[in-house]
């Protein structure tokens, strides 16, 4: 049988129409629409089990590339592979039911559900697989404990912290156990402790379930639990180095250098 990286990145790319011309704003008969280019040329492979970091300025293509790894978006060029099947070849329906099944993402902006409680916010990915209501709940309030929330599983999201309504979101996403965690700075709101046991958590989550977990972080603390960080600058991959420290994934396969060496020129 033939084994795939979980995510193959190929010749990635995406652009993004302004909306609008400068040049007919002010009158001009130029009439088409620009372009920003937010992603370019990026190839990358992430492997099972591995925690990969994504660091760069703000506009250097970080969240454009999460988006696309989650199935959230389509690329302009190039392509997404998931364990083998290019996300662009499935229907938006499809793609949303593969995220259902195999991605859990932390974003920015938390999209709880403040007519819900904390737990029924992160069980609703359970609902929508159409688990029974015990082990919805069950699940649920195993995470929230884990995250610290054991006194908070009732309270709906205007009853929470910043902190604590962001660990309800990163709850959520581990809640199907999935086989890629995104998270878009999953510790940007937490305090240095609370940081770290979520951190901990992400590595259980790569080590006992053999998920793939990316993580785009300003925080070079949250940047230093990867096995191998991503630096992006102007959409292309700037760099990739291997953390020293890391104990991700151990195997005999060969070193990604030709992708460290086309992303680095």
């Amino acid at each position: 049988m033939t084994r795939y990286p979980l995510i193959d990145c190929v010749n990635l790319s995406r652009s993004y129409g302004r909306g609008g011309s400068r040049s007919r704003w002010l009158g001009s008969d130029d009439t088409e629409t620009p372009t920003v280019t937010a992603l370019s040329n990026v190839d990358l492979q992430i492997e099972r089990g591995e925690i990969i970091g994504c660091a760069g300025p703000s506009g250097s293509g970080k969240s454009t590339l999460l988006h696309l790894l989650a199935g959230l978006d389509t690329p302009t060029t190039g392509s997404v592979s998931f364990d083998g099947t290019d996300l662009s070849s499935l229907s938006d329906r499809a793609r949303t039911r593969h995220r259902l099944d195999h991605v859990g993402i932390v974003f920015q902006h938390f999209h709880l559900l403040e007519s819900l409680s904390a737990r029924a916010n992160v069980a609703l990915p359970l609902v929508e697989l159409g688990r029974p209501k015990a082990e919805r709940r069950e699940r649920a309030t195993e995470l929230l404990e884990a995250m610290g929330l054991g006194d908070r599983i009732t309270h709906r999201p205007t009853q929470l912290s910043g902190g604590e309504q962001q660990r309800v979101a990163i709850a959520r996403a581990l809640v199907t156990e999935p086989d890629l965690v995104i998270a878009d700075e999953p510790t940007g709101e937490l305090d240095t402790e609370t940081g770290e046991r979520v951190l901990t958590r992400f590595r259980e989550v790569a080590t006992e379930l053999d998920a793939a977990v990316v993580i785009a972080s300003h925080d070079e603390p949250t940047l230093a639990i990867a096995d191998r960080l991503v630096r992006m600058r102007d959409g292309q991959i700037e760099d990739v180095e291997v953390l020293s420290g890391s104990d991700g994934p151990q195997d005999d396969s060969p070193p990604q250098k030709s992708v460290q060496t086309e992303q680095g020129r």
